[in-house]
């Protein structure tokens, strides 16, 4: 009896090694916003199990209007989030641990909507720009010095359309899907200009986690990199209906209609697939442009000069993935 009881006791700690080493890596990944189009490959990977593949169990919660993704990030609420070159390189001016490990877009999703008469990004000069706060300290300080606009030409943008829809000499401040399709829905015709496409250098939807995570887990943040990168390709190629049930779910508000209408703008965009990412893969970032994105903000006086630029990104996660679209 006492054999045949410390042959169970073995075989119950082998199982649970066994159990223990092929448990799932929890990680919690927190959104820049209300679930949308424009975060359908990680629901994605979710969905169509990607994330299990690569030994994952992710949980994706929604950013929003009062959330801080940062704070979040560096209280231990959440292990990656959605990021942005010029916060992440704020935060590492101001000596914060973060950086970021890949990028969704190649291109920035921040652009100008305006009425249909307007025929480039550069014929602003006679209209009212609605800004909102924070685009004063991102996107209006490149957009003013590249076409010699002027801070008496904006108003606050409140995310509210009316003041666009009662006035053919506002234009505003537009992501491609969202405030397009609330135009189109009422039939007034617009055109969207995506400053990217004019030089803008921000990445988008980047993934951005902690210095400390990247040490102590570079495995996880390896699988979770290439799993959420196979999830755009997928979202974008393939059957996407699996991540918009999960995006619907998260956001009710989200309708079938927008989420086609983002999945389109964002292929005719080339968001995913365009710029680096044909010949390099998608995901990939460069020191190019994190070094024009260290130039503009220091041109623009929203960091100093002696901030160092490379903390703000590692390539160690994307430089051999080579996720072709």
């Amino acid at each position: 009896m006492p054999h045949i009881r410390t042959a169970c006791a073995a075989l119950g700690l082998a199982l649970s090694l066994v159990s223990t080493a092929h448990a799932a890596d929890k990680v919690t990944f927190l959104t820049s916003w209300y679930a949308q189009a424009e975060h359908g490959g990680f629901y994605q990977a979710k969905a169509t199990g990607l994330y299990d593949k690569a030994g994952l169990d992710v949980t994706i919660k929604m950013g929003g209007p009062q959330v801080n993704g940062m704070q979040l990030l560096l209280g231990g609420n959440a292990d990656i989030i959605i990021g942005y070159d010029f916060q992440v390189l704020s935060g590492v001016a101001k000596g914060l641990p973060v950086t970021t490990v890949a990028v969704s877009f190649q291109k920035d999703l921040q652009g100008i909507m305006t009425h249909a008469d307007v025929k480039d990004l550069g014929d602003l000069k006679n209209k009212t720009i609605l800004v909102a706060t924070s685009g004063r300290t991102t996107w209006w300080p490149w957009l003013k010095n590249k076409f010699g606009y002027t801070d008496a030409q904006t108003r606050p943008y409140t995310f509210n359309l009316q003041p666009f829809f009662a006035d053919d000499n506002v234009v505003q401040q537009s992501y491609p899907s969202s405030e397009p399709f609330q135009a189109m829905q009422k039939n007034v015709p617009v055109n969207f200009y995506l400053f990217a496409d004019y030089g803008y250098p921000p990445y988008g939807t980047t993934m951005v986690t902690t210095n400390k995570f990247v040490t102590e887990h570079p495995d996880v943040v390896d699988r979770f990199v290439k799993a959420s990168l196979e999830g755009w390709k997928s979202y974008l190629q393939g059957d996407p209906s699996g991540a918009n049930k999960l995006i619907k779910a998260d956001n009710p508000n989200m309708s079938d209609a927008q989420i086609a209408f983002g999945i389109k703008r964002m292929n005719e965009l080339h968001i995913v697939d365009g710029g680096d990412a044909k010949t390099m893969g998608i995901g990939v970032m460069t020191d190019a442009r994190w070094k024009a994105d260290y130039d503009l903000m220091v041109s623009s006086g929203l960091i100093p000069k002696d901030t160092d630029w490379k903390k703000a990104f590692t390539t160690r996660f994307i430089k051999d993935t080579k996720i072709m679209w």
